[in-house]
């Protein structure tokens, strides 16, 4: 059994597990399998050469590097051409497939750039050649897609008016439902668009969710995916958050005038898709590693997209629950959420709400201890692509000395929190959890235990 000393080594392992539970390669080879001239995908069963002769991919997203050189391995010669659009794929031992297939594009994140155009209208080239081959389309879908693959909806709409809109968009505190609602109404890929375009071609779409469990349309914006019947409305984002207000007058207008949108895709030949890795499966991975350290394990389901001081407070509440119910016993208790707390920015700061999260917690953690005296408690939040906002860290750790420790070295923890800058307070005490990309992302893990 773990002892209460290493509590903090322990919040590190379960992570790491859980991180490794997300492994896109992995994933792909597990979904994809080519034997002769049959290629299975999932439960779909396709002949090669009598059915399709030729086969293209269209890679976008965190983990499309790792995605991509997955199923070249797979295919081998049986991949035409494909485009990618994601990180740096230095992290990649062999980058032959590149060469050999493969355009590359270096999208930006969490803002569009050039690169992301280029992709576009590389992807577009490529569906026009699939649709009158009548080939087979995989698309590989991961999180951060939204920004790495972008068309605006008509000329009127500039690169730095995207760049502007999604700064709006995701510092403004909306939900990711809601952010979508708006990145679909100015795009040509979003909602559905981009597989539009292969209207003669089969499609199929594997998914690595950074979005809630039936929510695929909502990954990267859904280039493949219609938006769901209940999506907000773009008109009616924008009303609901005043900052949006500033948004470019180009994208405004288009919001005014804009319809819903259906994603016009054709049903033959018709379009699949498969989620392969998603949040849950990663805190199912967390939640056995903390078993294995001997820990009294609960999930909390219900807990994903709170707003970010609700959450946290929430999930401390749940912990103490779940450690006044197993004192008798003497365990060690460790309570698992997921999912990503709504986080306005509020300053220029470094940090993303990760660390946020655990700086709240942190505070917390200190009121309580002069209140009710020390017990043993570590936090732990961080962001599976290895990335939390702004910062070069994927989130942080704290315990119930942190804010000592921090009083020792005249850090203000309140003051960082107040300007969004929690990623410097906890890389100044060495806690923030620095992991680099991972090449993959299935949402934030947030591990809490006690004893």
């Amino acid at each position: 059994m773990t002892e209460p000393a290493n509590l903090r080594t322990a919040a590190r392992e379960i992570f790491e597990t859980s991180l490794s539970s997300a492994d896109p390669a992995q994933a792909l080879r597990n979904a994809v399998h080519l034997n002769g001239s049959l290629l299975t995908v999932r439960d779909t069963v396709i002949t090669l050469d009598s059915q399709v002769s030729r086969i293209y991919s269209i890679a976008v997203g965190k983990a499309a590097p790792t995605m991509a050189a997955a199923l070249s391995d797979i295919l081998g010669n049986r991949l035409t051409a494909g485009v990618i659009s994601g990180p740096a794929i230095s992290q990649l031992q062999d980058l032959s497939f590149v060469l050999e297939r493969w355009q590359f594009f270096k999208g930006g994140h969490p803002l569009p750039n050039s690169e992301s155009l280029n992709a576009a209208k590389a992807s577009f080239d490529l569906l026009k050649r699939a649709d009158q081959e009548r080939a087979l389309v995989l698309f590989l879908i991961s999180g951060g897609g939204s920004a790495m693959l972008e068309w605006p909806i008509h000329d009127e709409i500039t690169l730095e008016d995207l760049r502007r809109a999604n700064q709006l968009l995701v510092s403004c505190g909306a939900s990711i439902a809601e952010i979508n609602a708006v990145r679909r109404a100015v795009s040509a890929v979003k909602g559905g668009r981009l597989a539009a375009q292969a209207p003669n071609s089969e499609k199929i779409t594997l998914i690595i969710s950074d979005t809630n469990a039936g929510d695929e349309a909502s990954v990267a914006s859904g280039p493949t995916i219609a938006a769901p019947a209940n999506a907000p409305q773009a008109r009616a984002v924008v009303a609901n958050y005043p900052t949006l207000a500033n948004l470019p007058s180009s994208i405004l207008q288009t919001l005014n005038h804009s319809v819903p949108h259906t994603g016009g895709q054709s049903e033959k030949p018709p379009s699949r898709h498969y989620v392969l890795l998603d949040n849950h499966r990663a805190l199912e991975a967390a939640a056995v590693a903390a078993g294995q350290h001997g820990f009294v394990t609960e999930i909390a389901l219900n807990v994903v997209e709170a707003g970010i001081e609700e959450g946290c407070r929430l999930l401390l509440s749940r912990l103490e629950i779940l450690r006044s119910q197993n004192a008798r016993i003497q365990r060690p208790v460790c309570l698992i959420s997921g999912g990503e707390f709504l986080c306005p920015v509020r300053a220029n700061g470094v940090g993303g709400r990760n660390a946020e999260t655990v700086l709240r917690w942190a505070i917390e953690i200190d009121r309580q201890r002069k209140v009710s005296g020390a017990r043993q408690i570590v936090v732990l939040s961080a962001g599976t692509d290895g990335i939390d906002g702004n910062s070069p860290a994927a989130g942080a750790v704290a315990d119930d000395s942190t804010l000592e420790r921090a009083r020792s070295q005249s850090l203000d923890a309140q003051g960082f929190l107040e300007t969004s800058d929690a990623f410097s307070f906890f890389d100044k005490l060495g806690d923030a959890i620095v992991t680099g990309a991972t090449g993959t992302n299935v949402r934030d893990v947030r591990i809490l235990l006690a004893h």
